[in-house]
């Protein structure tokens, strides 16, 4: 018999561990990612991670033994998190077609919102300690294969060649991350975006113009 049916009107089931750790872990890192978009790696403590997580210091040490560990899996959970919107994005545009104006202005968004600016916080840290760097390494290398299957998956959609689509695809991450780098020292200058966002759509859209056998949506 379920044991649900037994339980009194008004009453919850009791949680699992595995449920609970998956709570705790879960609170964890988004306090990580939270923590690192508004204050940066350096001044972000385990002490702060736990007091913005809502969890005692000994949770987050049974789970983590160092800040580094729980930077980690926070930007792994992040990256999925980013991946699973991407591939319902793509989705999406497969199933009801769309511009290549639209893929740019989406990468965009999904970059410009914390994505790349969480990135630049931990980077430094992974330049110079070998240790950090080589756990972030199989994480981003999980990330950019991901992506190539959303890119793999446009190309189908629009009858191309994927590997040039990949290219194309992977070089608008590259340009957009160097946009967002920029608006560090460049803020509050939208115009100099825009014009720059709209050069870039024009050379994506004739680029695809070039390797696709389905035509361009008309905006």
């Amino acid at each position: 018999m379920n044991s649900d049916k037994k339980r009194p009107v008004g009453t919850q089931r009791k949680r699992t561990q595995s449920e609970r750790s998956g709570e705790t872990r879960q609170a964890l890192f988004d306090a990580t990612i939270n923590l690192l978009y508004e204050q940066g790696f350096n001044k972000t403590s385990t002490p702060e991670i736990a007091r913005k997580a809502r969890v005692s210091r000994g949770a987050l040490t049974h789970h983590f033994a160092a800040k580094e560990d729980l930077v980690i899996s926070a930007v792994a959970d992040h990256l999925t998190q980013v991946n699973t919107k991407l591939a319902a994005f793509a989705d999406t545009y497969g199933r009801r077609g769309g511009s290549t104006d639209e893929i740019v202005d989406y990468l965009w968004q999904i970059m410009f919102d914390r994505l790349f600016y969480v990135t630049l916080e931990y980077l430094p840290e992974a330049r110079h300690n070998k240790g950090f760097r080589d756990g972030l390494i199989p994480v981003v290398h999980e990330f950019h294969d991901r992506l190539d299957a959303i890119w793999t998956a446009l190309a189908d959609h629009r009858q191309a060649d994927p590997v040039s689509v990949r290219i194309v695809m992977n070089a608008t991450m590259c340009l957009i991350r160097g946009m967002i780098a920029q608006t560090v020292l460049r803020p509050a200058d939208s115009t100099y975006y825009e014009t720059l966002l709209t050069f870039w759509k024009q050379q994506v859209r004739a680029y695809f113009a070039t390797i696709s056998r389905n035509s361009e949506p008309q905006s």
